[in-house]
């Protein structure tokens, strides 16, 4: 299989390792040139992805940030052979697939929105690795929900990632629970080391410390594009946060143990039911 990769950083880095080390041919984009030359140095790719290649795909990846992959699908749709399978691994959907879609119909190639549930607190091609998409999960948004044969195809393409669960959705859907599982665990690690007590931690840290600062760490520009694009679904979460944390203050200010307790004793319940 021919693949064409676009934007390699950590997740388009890692897929162009597994699509190499599985034997086929890759050849990447990436708006830092200098990048591509080195990992085809380092043999992960075999040349750049120029616009004769790219109609040589048969499988072209869009891992590059949502606005990034939306001015490289106007700007080279009419490139695309309908025989490619063009799929895009943004952390956001709506505006994506939007253009996806109908680029795809203009020009008659297939496009399907997905997002990778595997990834690190760095980011950058010096980061990744073969394994990342292993055993993870991926988020696929077609263009039409019941053609199997369609998610056949997208599993086959991908089976070199090694994913373990594909979970078909929505583009509204997946931005609205990537604003709870993904986004609003950066903004509140990122918030969270902000306390001037961060600075005293070592000796005092354990797991519960590293595990809710573990994604502070961040892409500041990537993950502002992202936060904004989804902004409703995110202020919702937030707004939610700040109501329940108020109602824990008010329980603590005002020595109240019974509520304090009540209200612990919910959040328990709560995360044993998103274990079931």
């Amino acid at each position: 299989m021919i693949v064409g990769v676009v934007g390699l950083g950590l997740i388009g880095g890692s897929a162009a390792k597994a699509f190499k080390a599985a034997g086929h041919t890759v050849y990447a984009f990436d708006i830092n040139s200098t990048i591509v030359g080195y990992a085809a140095l380092e043999g992960t790719v075999d040349d750049e992805l120029d616009d004769k290649r790219l109609s040589k795909c048969e499988l072209l990846l869009l891992t590059a940030t949502p606005q990034a992959v939306i001015d490289y699908l106007v700007e080279k749709a009419a490139e695309i052979s309908p025989s490619t399978l063009v799929i895009d691994f943004c952390g956001t959907k709506r505006l994506v697939c939007e253009t996806g879609f109908e680029l795809a119909r203009k020009y008659g190639f297939t496009f399907v929105g997905a997002h990778p549930m595997a990834g690190l607190q760095y980011s950058g091609y010096k980061y990744s690795r073969e394994n990342l998409f292993s055993g993870a999960s991926l988020i696929v948004v077609p263009p039409v929900h019941d053609d199997i044969a369609l998610l056949d195809r997208v599993k086959r393409v991908l089976d070199s990632l090694q994913f373990k669960k594909y979970v078909v959705t929505t583009a509204d859907f997946h931005d609205r629970m990537i604003a709870y599982t993904s986004q609003m665990c950066h903004v509140v690690s990122n918030a969270f080391v902000k306390s001037p007590s961060a600075q005293y931690h070592r000796g005092y840290s354990a797991g519960s410390f590293r595990d809710l600062t573990r994604v502070a760490r961040l892409n500041e520009a990537m993950w502002t594009e992202l936060f904004l694009e989804n902004r409703e679904n995110l202020l919702t979460e937030i707004d939610h946060l700040m109501n329940s944390l108020a109602e824990y203050r008010n329980a603590i200010a005002e020595g109240n143990a019974q509520v304090l307790c009540s209200l612990l004793h919910d959040g328990c319940v709560a995360k044993e039911g998103t274990e079931k």
